[in-house]
């Protein structure tokens, strides 16, 4: 599956849905987010039950702001509608894949239970 460009509009069900997806939030003058551009693809072809999605900072402002992207690249992962990485800087493929398989090998239910006990405190 190839990478699918997010919007405002389209980036809740993207991310909201079951299932993981990744986030690559970019800009085109950016050096480092067009040399992740070719990992990001290469691991979105390895991974087809996997959203991989990309974000241009540039054309969708409003969303970049509603993250607080103030480095790109950055990287999101989202397990379950539930945001469980972000960070900024570009990985290389053994990186991405690590990422990958952790997201993967995540315990949804102790996740949901440690959101639970940090949102009664």
């Amino acid at each position: 599956m190839a990478t699918t460009d997010l919007t405002l509009d389209t980036f809740p069900s993207a991310v909201g849905s079951d299932g993981i997806t990744l986030v690559d939030f970019w800009a085109a003058w950016c050096g480092p987010c067009r040399s992740f551009a070719p990992v990001f693809e290469q691991a979105s072809e390895q991974h087809p039950d996997i959203t991989f999605g990309k974000v241009d900072t540039e054309a969708e402002q409003q969303l970049a702001a509603q993250f607080q992207i103030t480095s790109i690249p950055t990287l999101m992962v989202f397990r379950d509608g539930i945001l469980v990485y972000a960070q900024p800087g570009a990985l290389g493929a053994p990186q991405l894949e690590q990422l990958v398989q952790g997201a993967r090998d995540l315990d949804m239910e102790e996740v949901r239970a440690q959101l639970a006990a940090q949102q009664t405190q």
